[in-house]
Formats: C-alpha cells, sequence, structure tokens
C-alpha cells in the first residue's frame, strides 16, 4: 500500500486474528530460505514490539525447523540515556538466558563504535562542534557504521541477511513516503532492499501500525524473554511532560507513545524533553540534572563560537558575511568540559542510585585515545588528560600505553607560555601555539628517520599561527580573497555569500 492508513487514525487497528495472521507470515518467512535474520532492538516500543513479535511466532516451531541463526543487534551509542542503557543492558541479558532455556535460535550482540568514532573522542579529543542539523557528525560514526560492519560481516559469511525493523509509516510522513517507496522496489513479497548495503533486505512487520496497536500489543502479550512491558509503558509515561500516558487517545492529546529516547548529549534538539519530564516527574531521577545541564551548556549556540578557534580543523581561513568560519574547540574549553564530565561521572556513582555506581560516563579506552589525539595530533605536550583525570577521580590515569617521544612537561610548558606571553610579545596570541607545536615537532624528529617532511610541516606551522589575533586573521583572509575576486582569480565564493552557514563547511576531510 502506498500510505500508511492508521496514519491519523489513533484508533487501534490491530486484534488476535491480525497478530495470529502476521505470527503465521513470520513463520513462512522464516522457514522459506536460509538466509539469517538479524533485529534491530533499540529498547523501545516499537523494536520491543518487533521482536517480541517475532519470537511468539518461533516459539511455535519445532527444533528441526529452528535451522538459523535470528541474530538480536542493539547499538549502543556510549553516550544513551543512562535509565534507557541500563534497561537495554538488562533486556539482553533476560533474553540470552531466555533463548538459551527455550531451545530458540536468538544469538544477542550489543554493538559499539570505534573507538576513534566516538562522541567525546570527536567533541573533546579533535574538538568537532557539537553535532547540528548541517553538521550531524554524530549518527553515522555512532549508530549507522557499528551497525552496517556487523551487517556486511554477517553478508560476507552468509552471502546476505534479512533485518527485521520495528519501523512503522505513522511514526512520520517522511517514513511513510520513504517506506512506501522502498516498497514499490521489493524483490520478495514483504522484503524491501536496503538502500545503502547490497545484499541486505528488509522486513518491517509492523509497518502500519499506529503507536496504539502497539501499545495493546505489548499489553495483552506477555514478553517471551522475561521483562515486563508494564515497566516499558511506565518508563514512557516517566518521559511525557504530563506524566499521563493513555492508551487509547483522541486525536490531538498527548500520548507517551510518542516520546523518544536517544543520547543524553543530543543537541539535534533544542530540549531534551523526555529527559526533562523524567527529572520533572520523579524525584529519584533528578541525579540526571547534571548531565541535562552539561547538554544544555554544550549545545548553547549563543556561546559556542566564542569557544571555538578562528581558524578551521586543517588549521587554515575560511569566511562568509564578514568574518572567519570557526573552527574546533579551544584547549581550555576541551580540558573544562573533560573535567566537568568526570566530575558528574563521580556524583553518580557516590550518590546516585546504586545500579549506577560503576556507571562509565567515558570510558578509559576513550580517554587513551583522547590523551592520545591531544598530545600527538594537536601537540600538546603539557599533557593535561592524566592530571585532569588524578585530581577529579583521585587515582593514576590507568592506562599507559600512550608513547612518549619527547621529555618535555608540564614545567616546560608552563615556561614556554610565560615566555609567549602576549603581554611581553606585542599582543601576539598565537606566539604560544605555534612555538610549543615547533618544538613538539622537532622533539619528535629527533632521529634521522622521523625528519621526512619536517620542513614542510614547519612551514605549515608557521603558516598557520603568523596572525597576531582574530582580527589580524580577518583582515589577512578577506583582503586576500577580495583582491583575487577584483583581479579575476580564482577564490572562495562563499566568503562573500550572506546566507552560508558557517558549520556546513565543518566536515570531516578537514583533519
Amino acid at each position: 500500500m502506498a500510505e500508511c492508513e492508521s496514519c491519523n487514525n489513533q484508533e487501534v487497528t490491530i486484534n488476535k486474528q491480525v497478530i495470529e495472521g502476521l505470527q503465521e507470515t513470520i513463520r513462512n518467512l522464516y522457514l522459506a530460505d536460509d538466509i539469517p535474520w538479524v533485529i534491530g532492538y533499540s529498547g523501545g516500543k516499537d523494536s520491543t514490539a518487533a521482536l517480541q513479535l517475532v519470537w511468539l511466532s518461533l516459539e511455535s516451531l519445532s527444533a528441526k525447523q529452528l535451522k538459523k541463526t535470528v541474530h538480536i543487534i542493539n547499538t549502543d551509542t556510549m553516550v544513551e540515556s543512562p535509565v534507557v542503557s541500563k534497561w537495554a543492558a538488562n533486556s539482553l541479558e533476560k533474553m540470552k538466558a531466555a533463548a538459551e532455556k527455550q531451545g530458540l535460535p536468538f544469538e544477542v550482540h550489543r554493538l559499539i563504535p570505534k573507538i576513534d568514532n566516538t562522541y567525546w573522542v570527536n567533541l573533546l579529543g579533535r574538538g568537532y562542534p557539537f553535532p547540528r542539523k548541517r553538521f550531524r557528525w554524530c549518527t553515522d560514526r555512532l549508530k549507522i557504521r557499528p551497525v552496517n560492519d556487523f551487517i556486511k560481516e554477517c553478508i560476507a559469511k552468509h552471502g546476505e541477511i534479512i533485518l527485521v525493523l520495528g519501523t512503522r509509516k505513522a511514526e512520520s510522513a517522511n517514513r511513510a513516503k520513504t517506506m512506501a517507496y522502498y516498497e514499490k522496489l521489493r524483490v520478495r513479497e514483504l522484503l524491501s532492499p536496503n538502500p545503502t548495503l547490497a545484499n541486505e533486505l528488509v522486513f518491517s512487520p509492523l509497518e502500519d501500525w499506529n503507536n496504539n496497536d502497539v501499545w495493546v500489543f505489548l499489553m495483552q502479550y506477555k514478553n517471551p524473554w522475561g521483562y515486563d512491558n508494564n515497566d516499558l509503558l511506565t518508563m514512557y509515561k516517566g518521559a511525557t511532560a504530563d506524566g499521563e500516558c493513555p492508551m487509547m487517545v483522541e486525536k490531538g492529546l498527548p500520548s507517551c507513545g510518542k516520546s523518544r529516547f536517544g543520547c543524553w548529549v543530543c543537541t539535534m534538539v533544542e530540549q531534551d524533553k523526555s529527559m526533562e519530564a523524567m527529572i520533572a516527574n520523579d524525584s529519584e531521577k533528578e541525579w540526571m540534572t547534571p548531565l541535562l545541564e552539561f547538554r544544555n551548556e554544550i549545545g548553547d549556540d549563543e556561546k559556542d563560537r566564542e569557544r571555538r578557534d578562528f581558524r578551521r580543523m586543517g588549521g587554515y581561513l575560511q569566511g562568509c558575511n564578514d568574518r572567519l568560519n570557526h573552527g574546533p574547540y579551544k584547549k581550555e574549553v576541551r580540558e573544562q568540559w573533560l573535567r566537568k564530565l568526570l566530575e558528574m561521572q563521580v556524583e553518580i556513582r557516590q550518590n546516585g542510585p546504586e545500579e549506577f555506581e560503576n556507571l562509565e560516563l567515558v570510558t578509559i579506552p576513550e580517554l587513551a585515545e583522547i590523551r592520545r589525539i591531544w598530545v600527538n595530533e594537536k601537540h600538546e605536550f603539557d599533557d593535561s588528560l592524566p592530571r585532569i583525570y588524578q585530581e577529579v577521580i583521585g587515582e593514576p590515569f590507568p592506562d599507559n600505553s600512550l608513547y612518549k617521544t619527547n621529555a618535555f612537561g608540564i614545567s616546560e610548558w608552563e615556561l614556554l607560555q610565560k615566555v609567549c606571553s602576549p603581554d611581553d610579545n606585542d599582543g601576539e596570541t598565537k606566539l604560544f601555539e605555534m612555538m610549543y607545536t615547533l618544538i613538539d615537532i622537532e622533539s619528535k624528529s629527533d632521529i634521522m628517520n622521523n625528519r621526512k617532511g619536517i620542513l614542510n610541516s614547519i612551514e605549515k606551522t608557521i603558516m598557520q599561527n603568523f596572525y597576531t589575533d582574530e582580527t589580524d586573521a580577518h583582515h589577512y583572509y578577506f583582503d586576500r580573497t577580495r583582491r583575487k575576486r577584483d583581479l579575476g582569480g580564482k577564490y572562495d565564493e562563499r566568503a562573500f555569500n550572506t546566507t552560508h552557514d558557517e558549520n556546513e563547511e565543518f566536515s570531516e576531510d578537514e583533519e
């Protein structure tokens, strides 16, 4: 069907016969071939309903018929809402135990992004600006790549896979339009092609359900792996501003079924209404208040420009609308946010609920990668991360994998900073950065084998830091670009584009 008939209809459209018919369809689809299934499970209502529907369908098959594996994958972005993350982790444990006990072919996998792709490594390590509409670097790195990597491994092993998702047309007009488009391209009944991965077919058993259909199913059918769906409803209820969660709602009335959970650091929305509601509705969740405040601080667009370097990630200048487009976060901002993140972790472990006494807001491998980037790529040889960690945590930083090639440390750093003070050097604000970078480049090239390209590195460093300050860099860039334009040379037309968004051009390739 081209459109979902229940998209604008909040009445329940399913009944026992519909459910039994779907289960029979699922069994027939499962038995039709040897292609393994992969089910995406987020812990939310839709993915729970889809997985529960498949689970209940396969329960009635014999051991001989259960011939192929059904992989249950959960993507942990490592910045999920702690409450939802804990819910999903506990649920996966129950699934694993229940599948083994019931003799069902489910295998549970919790996927995480590669260390160099995590949120904190990019924000605090590389200094990427917080994700926004025109620079949404988080979704691909944190969610899509881990799933695609897993699926590619399955495809390489089995030739193709069937991905089962809890997506529904009634979620949004865009979702309905997209699902209807791929419905026309189906190569087999009920199976749509994936637009990004070959040899992957998508099955969406809930595609025509609305919110109430999902909740009626979850309340009427007992969770087969031992979790209480009433607790899931309670969690959604707590994430709704008015604290109410009507199952049957009139058009226009609120429904907790529309609540959305995601990363607690998400800045793609102006407000995290779900977390705000959780805190407001439940005094036992007040411990999450610092997380919400920190998220709001990171996503403060008005203050963001002053927190960032006036040069782009690659060290070059770029401008539009008579101002320079700012790049990565400054050293002091990255360090301040790291300290605050660790302080929140300590506070929650000490004063939060017992189940979060070992909560990691940022992991040790992430911290080790951030340290490596600061010391090796940004040339910050004061090596501040272990010092910040010990001051906040009260213990030495446990990862000693970083090999430092020079003997310089905080003492030399502070001495150089004093010598290069703008007050004693005609206001030269970039002198200190130029000098510590040059010193670090030279110290890491102290043997002949490491000296290849050193002159290019030195020249590049000087060119990136020969501005007195941002005002000087601004005059240099726009005067130079204007001369190129007036003389008929090649120039960046975006410099004089008054509608250009400076964040639109901040991309990965600037690294």
